[in-house]
C-alpha cells in the first residue's frame, strides 16, 4: 500500500472515531494541534498516560467496591478523576458511562455501580483498541516519527 493510501486510511479512521462518537472532535483536534516537530507523538503520549492512570484509578475503584461498607463518596471521587481524564482526551462514550456510574454512587446503589463500572471498562477497552489502530496507521503512513 502506498503512502497516499495509508494517509487516506488514517483520515478515514480518524473521521470514524468522531462519527461513532468515540472521540469529541473539538477536544481531540486541540490535542493534535499541540503536536509539532519537537513533540510529534504528543497525542499518543497523552493517551498512553491516560491509560496508565486509568489502571491506577480502576484498581482503586475495584478495591473500594469490594470494601464493606462501600464508601460511595470515595467511589464518586475516583470516578470524578477518571471522568476528567477521559474528558481531557475527548473520550465521549467513556465519559458518558462515568456519568452513569456517578449517578448510581449518588443513589447509593452498589449493584448499579458494579454494572456501570463494567460498562465504563468496556468502553475504555473499546476506545483503546480503536486508538491503538489509529496510532498504528499513523506510524505506517509516516505521519509520526519513530524514536
Amino acid at each position: 500500500m502506498d503512502r497516499n493510501q495509508l494517509q487516506r486510511q488514517v483520515a478515514l479512521k480518524r473521521s470514524s472515531l468522531f462519527e461513532q462518537q468515540f472521540l469529541d472532535s473539538q477536544q481531540f483536534v486541540q490535542l493534535e494541534d499541540l503536536e509539532d516537530d519537537a513533540n510529534p507523538n504528543f497525542v499518543e503520549e497523552i493517551v498512553t498516560l491516560f491509560y496508565k492512570d486509568s489502571a491506577r484509578l480502576f484498581q482503586k475503584i475495584e478495591q473500594t467496591m469490594q470494601s464493606r461498607p462501600i464508601d460511595f463518596g470515595k467511589l464518586d471521587d475516583y470516578m470524578h478523576q477518571f471522568k476528567g481524564s477521559s474528558s481531557s482526551i475527548g473520550a465521549i462514550k467513556v465519559k458518558n458511562e462515568c456519568s452513569q456510574f456517578k449517578e448510581f454512587c449518588l443513589a447509593g446503589n452498589a449493584e448499579g455501580c458494579f454494572w456501570a463500572f463494567q460498562r465504563v471498562k468496556q468502553e475504555h477497552h473499546t476506545l483503546r483498541i480503536q486508538l491503538e489502530s489509529y496510532f498504528q496507521l499513523r506510524k505506517q503512513a509516516g505521519l509520526v516519527r519513530r524514536f
